[in-house]
């Protein structure tokens, strides 16, 4: 297969799909030379990850690998500084380091006013004095959770969601976490991890089933990822989310990210410094 790239809109948003990487790019200022080198950069991004995928699926240790490729360095980059928050591979980051390198190749060849790479819900941000990106939270069935509005002062440049609903698979039972960090490689992982740990342990309404069943590629081997969730109480949800609330503070605490949201069955939290409007629900500062 081979990447495939098209125009969208009026020509205003560009999208780039090659295997499992499927980006949608806009720009402000030179679009046709951002777009140009967006196409370029991509052409063999998938291949560079693949050389080193063996490397990259591998779980951290104590020496710190490091990868050839540009962007399977972010990957490890981001994971390496959550390397003290329980088990995690490099693939915690590679949306977010794919939507990197992508808009680092469109900065360096245009002069941008704005711009944003999203992989699947997970967005690396150009952003500058002035400008300002908004973007939606949605629920599982397309219902707004809240909308979040980043501007330049906020320093936020990377935005990840993750959560039990999501492209990969989640040890935890959340809806979705969404992250806000300086880069979007450090928010893909955060996000990951925040949700794997919004979870009630052993709770029988809770399915589970090991990784490497419902894919023989996956990185997470035979540890057991959620497969399904119901029936739990008011009390039982606030429990969980009470979990990953914990994880984001520490993850504040230490300047890893700016704030995080968390969804679960109706209820919400907000963690750190989010510019964030919530919808209706059962919403909590934290």
């Amino acid at each position: 297969m081979q990447p495939v790239a098209r125009l969208l809109g009026q020509g205003d948003r560009l999208h780039l799909h090659h295997g499992p990487i499927d980006l949608i790019i806009a720009a402000d200022g030179d679009r046709r030379r951002a777009f140009d080198a967006a196409r370029g950069r991509f052409e063999t991004i998938l291949s560079e990850l693949m050389v080193e995928i063996d490397l990259l699926r591998r779980p951290l240790s104590e020496e710190r690998m490091r990868p050839e490729g540009e962007t399977a360095r972010r990957m490890m980059d981001a994971a390496w500084a959550f390397r003290d928050a329980g088990f995690v591979t490099a693939m915690a980051g590679v949306a977010g380091a794919v939507a990197e390198s992508v808009l680092d190749a469109m900065v360096a060849h245009a002069d941008l006013q704005r711009a944003y790479v999203n992989n699947g819900g997970d967005i690396a941000l150009h952003l500058t004095p002035e400008q300002r990106f908004r973007t939606a939270m949605l629920g599982q069935e397309g219902q707004s959770l809240g909308v979040i509005e980043i501007t330049y002062n906020d320093c936020v440049r990377g935005i990840a969601t993750s959560g039990q609903h999501g492209r990969s698979f989640s040890f935890g039972i959340a809806d979705s976490v969404t992250v806000l960090a300086s880069h979007a490689a450090e928010a893909d992982v955060a996000a990951t991890l925040i949700a794997n740990a919004v979870d009630l342990p052993n709770h029988s309404a809770i399915s589970r089933a090991p990784a490497c069943e419902l894919d023989d590629m996956s990185d997470l081997g035979r540890r057991l990822v959620v497969t399904g969730c119901a029936g739990l109480t008011d009390f039982e949800v606030a429990t969980a989310l009470s979990r990953g609330v914990g994880r984001a503070r520490e993850f504040c605490q230490n300047d890893h990210i700016h704030g995080a949201c968390l969804h679960f069955a109706g209820q919400s939290r907000v963690v750190g410094r989010m510019p964030v409007t919530l919808s209706q629900g059962t919403i909590e500062y934290a």
